[in-house]
């Protein structure tokens, strides 16, 4: 081994769950994920010398490859609705770690969660994990699916689309409206008690922060955890606001700093609780609210239809 192909351990221990938590949210299965990355690393030791010393982001070059394995796993003929990975009884029930996959990840992604994901297309899937979950940069996403970045978006468009009609029950506007206000309360109190009881049990929250500000970089699950992820994010602050406003069409959240739009929040709603959270970060996607109002405009402050959109 060449001196310059000496990687720090914790670089390299970073990298191997990088490329594990990539799988195993593409394929929701940690064996499957194990063995993903084993065939990526084979792959990388399978070029040569000069081949490895031209890529100089190896990192990406690895991330690259294990999202084309397991869009290839993806695509298979013969998947069935739970997945080409379907495992056995014995294996399914078990949340063991396996060669480094922890069990706690298995547990950060529930099982409604990916059971719906399995409902997309492979390249659905993939353009919305790469850039939802991971929050890579669009032209990254694009080179992994094999499209180009427009098409890209549109995938993840679609896929957050499919993912709201799963997760949603038909609610009125009403309905909606009082359980928005209802979390706006709670987060404004500052009562996680409240809040986690207006959440489903399995409620999941998306965090897009676009790479632009330091935002959770992967969705959180679960009532409690994603009470206290909202309750952290928009603590009381002398120059904070939080406010209702039409997102979409529906009741969602907007919090200010210094009357500036920096958090756009919108919920889908299951029955009487609220199924996922979205909050859009990226001072990007967040422009448009922040444009003086036109006079006799209804749809000003509204924003473009990015990740509030789903």
């Amino acid at each position: 081994m060449d001196h310059a192909d000496a990687v720090p351990v914790a670089e390299l221990l970073d990298e191997r769950r990088h490329l594990l938590e990539v799988a195993y949210w593409m394929l929701g299965s940690s064996r499957d994920a194990e063995s993903v990355v084993a065939q990526t690393y084979r792959r990388w030791y399978g070029l040569s010398d000069a081949e490895r010393g031209r890529i100089t982001a190896p990192r990406y070059w690895l991330a690259k490859t294990a999202g084309g394995i397991c869009l290839g796993l993806l695509a298979r003929p013969h998947r069935s609705a739970a997945g080409p990975w379907q495992q056995s009884e014995e294996h399914h029930a078990s949340t063991e770690d396996v060669e480094g996959v922890p069990a706690s990840l298995a547990a950060d992604v529930s099982q409604v969660l990916l059971n719906a994901l399995d409902s997309l297309s492979p390249a659905e899937r993939a353009a919305f994990v790469l850039n939802d979950v991971f929050g890579m940069a669009s032209d990254s996403v694009a080179d992994i699916v094999g499209r180009t970045e427009s098409e890209c978006v549109e995938l993840a468009d679609r896929a957050r689309r499919s993912l709201r009609r799963q997760r949603s029950r038909r609610t009125t506007p009403d309905e909606h409206d009082l359980l928005a206000r209802a979390v706006s309360q709670a987060c404004v109190n500052e009562d996680a008690e409240l809040l986690e009881s207006l959440l489903c049990p399995d409620a999941t929250a998306f965090f897009d922060g676009g790479g632009k500000v330091r935002a959770l970089s992967r969705p959180v699950h679960g009532a409690r955890q994603v009470a206290h992820s909202l309750l952290t994010l928009l603590a009381r602050h002398p120059r904070t606001t939080l406010t209702t406003h039409s997102v979409n069409g529906r009741t969602g959240l907007i919090a200010r700093y210094d009357r500036q739009v920096a958090a756009v929040i919108s919920f889908d709603v299951a029955g009487h609780q609220v199924a996922q959270v979205w909050v859009v970060l990226n001072p990007d996607k967040l422009r448009s609210w922040n444009q003086p109002a036109t006079p006799g405009d209804p749809g000003a402050h509204r924003g473009p239809a990015q990740q509030g959109d789903r």
